[in-house]
Parts: C-alpha cells; sequence; structure tokens
C-alpha cells in the first residue's frame, strides 16, 4: 500500500478550494426572484469547494490536521481561515438554514457541520477553542434539527450517497459523545438500534450502484461497532454479514472501478473506495483479516486525489478518514 499524501498535501489541497467559490452547486428555496443569493452572501463560511456540505468537512480536514500537527507550514494558513468565524458570519449560515427550510442539507452537511465542531472542541488551540465557541449556534440549530428529524424518520435510508442515515449517525455520534450531549447520543443510540440491530443476512451482493460514494452495509457495520461494541457487536455481524471470513459477496470487497473522473456522480466511485477503506481499517479491529481488503481500496484511490475538480474539491476528507483508520487499526 502506498503511503499516499501526508496531513501537509491533503491540507494543501483542501486550502485550495475552500474559498474558490465558482463553479457552484446547492439548492436555494425560491419564493420570488428577490429570495435568491450568490454564494458569498448566502454561505459567508462555507461558499467555497462547490458545495455547501463539501465545504464544511473540509474545514473539519483543516481542523483535524492542526490538531494532529500544528508544526506543519500548512498550519498557518489553516490559523488565519480559523479567523474568519466570526459571529456575523455564523449569523448570517443560521439565516440561511432558516430561510431554506428543514430539509435543507439533511442529514450529510448536518452531519459534517457537527463533526467539525467536534473537532473545534477537542482542539487545544486557542483561535479553535474560539472558533468552537463562535459556532456554536449553527451547531445547535442543527443538533435541534436533528433531534427533531430522526424520531420523525420511518425507515433507514439506505443509500449510497448523502442521505444514508448511518453515516449520518455515525458522525453525529461522534460529535454527541464530544460535546457529552446525553440527551442526543440517546437518541442516537436508540434510532441505531431499533433501525438496524436485528438485521441479518445483509444482500450486499447490491452493490455498488454506479454513483455510490458510500457502502451502505458497511456504513451499518461500523455504526453497530460503535453503539455496540464488545462480545454483541461480534454476534451481531456474524448474523449481518455470515460470509465474511469467506469474503462474499464478492463484490464488496473488490475496489470499484472509476470510469470517468470529470462527471461529478460517477466520480462518487472513487470517494466510495476511500469511505470502505475507513470502514474496513475500523472492521479490521475485530477482524484482522480485512486489513488486505481495507489496503487495496486505498490504494485504489489515493492516486486520484486531484484527478478533476468533481473528486479533488472533496475526496481528501474521505481519504484523511481512511489514513486515520489505517493509522489506528493497521
Amino acid at each position: 500500500m502506498s503511503a499516499g499524501p501526508d496531513h501537509a498535501a491533503l491540507a494543501r489541497i483542501a486550502l485550495g478550494h475552500i474559498t474558490r467559490v465558482y463553479p457552484h452547486s446547492g439548492p436555494q428555496w425560491l419564493n420570488r426572484a428577490a429570495d435568491w443569493q450568490p454564494p458569498e452572501q448566502a454561505h459567508p463560511l462555507f461558499c467555497g469547494s462547490y458545495d455547501w456540505h463539501s465545504c464544511v468537512h473540509s474545514h473539519w480536514l483543516l481542523v483535524r490536521v492542526l490538531n494532529c500537527a500544528p508544526e506543519l507550514p500548512e498550519a498557518a494558513a489553516i490559523r488565519q481561515r480559523l479567523e474568519q468565524i466570526t459571529d456575523d458570519a455564523v449569523t448570517a449560515e443560521i439565516a440561511t438554514f432558516e430561510r431554506q427550510g428543514a430539509s435543507f442539507e439533511r442529514p450529510y452537511g448536518w452531519a459534517w457541520l457537527l463533526m467539525l465542531q467536534a473537532e473545534l472542541l477537542r482542539s487545544s488551540e486557542p483561535l479553535a477553542r474560539r472558533a468552537a465557541v463562535t459556532l456554536q449556534p449553527l451547531a445547535a440549530l442543527l443538533a435541534e434539527r436533528l433531534q427533531d428529524y430522526l424520531p420523525r424518520l420511518p425507515y433507514p435510508i439506505r443509500s449510497g450517497q448523502h442521505n444514508n442515515t448511518a453515516f449520518a449517525l455515525l458522525l453525529c455520534l461522534e460529535y454527541a459523545r464530544t460535546a457529552q450531549d446525553q440527551q442526543l447520543e440517546r437518541l442516537l443510540r436508540e434510532r441505531s438500534l431499533a433501525w438496524f440491530a436485528n438485521d441479518s443476512d445483509c444482500p450486499a451482493w447490491g452493490e455498488p450502484s454506479g454513483e455510490d460514494f458510500l457502502s451502505p452495509t458497511l456504513q451499518q457495520a461500523v455504526l453497530m461497532q460503535q453503539v455496540m461494541g464488545g462480545s454483541a457487536f461480534a454476534t451481531w455481524l456474524d448474523a449481518f454479514l455470515p460470509e465474511l471470513a469467506a469474503q462474499q459477496p464478492a463484490t464488496l470487497f473488490r475496489p470499484v472501478n472509476v470510469s470517468e473522473r470529470s462527471d461529478g456522480k460517477l466520480a462518487h466511485l472513487d470517494g466510495l473506495n476511500l469511505s470502505r477503506a475507513w470502514c474496513w481499517f475500523r472492521l479490521s479491529a475485530t477482524r484482522p483479516a480485512l486489513l488486505a481488503v481495507a489496503k487495496a481500496h486505498l490504494t485504489a484511490a489515493l492516486g486520484h486525489l486531484e484527478d478533476d475538480y468533481m473528486g479533488s474539491h472533496w475526496l481528501a476528507t474521505f481519504a484523511l478518514l481512511a489514513q486515520q483508520a489505517a493509522s489506528e487499526h493497521a
């Protein structure tokens, strides 16, 4: 397995696009023409990186790098970016969320904003700690929306794209634990168990779909690893993927091919290799034989982080997730 880009290289990728406003893709709910706002006005904090959620999770990447390697030359630019998290900017972001309605960026963008807040909260950097205080009203709004939404969601969304429920729950769980939000953590645990604890014989042969960047099967497995833990999770995993030791269904264990990286949807598949690697590394904590599978997926994608802007505006985040898991479990 290639070592791939280091923290500094990943930070440089993110710094290169978090303030790049165009091209831009982002929905706006309009009741009249006057409601439309340019990205810089609607999202003064997170208007770059092609879309809102990619800009948010690219900021997570930067704060994570700063926390892990504060001595890097790129740390100065990251600190400068943290200084842009101001009360006025957060107020404008909240106003956009209130104007766009309850489903705006639900749940993917919500989860990444909470993940960013968790990284700020755990930081020892003074600028990051100050940014956490400033960003808290937006984090509180999205945590409140999450607590309203989850009890109303009748079934989990098992897609391989942004609306995947297990992925959102996994990220939000990290925020709840970091912020010591016991009410939110109880809800996340309750919903996770209600939706996924009784699943067995997962038909993972249906993966991947052609525009996936998440594996519904693996996201669910890693979520349950976090919620259950220990022998309870081992028993659950044996029932959920009964042929795991034989690496069946085979399609779940083979890295996927990417046919066109200039197509934003088809470029998702590079992200699928990275997010699968992240999950396989985590699952290897209890199934060491999965390390080789994780490494193969990571190697398949690391050389393509900057092939085209349709991937480069977001793939580095998932590369960092996978590399973190590799360092923890390899």
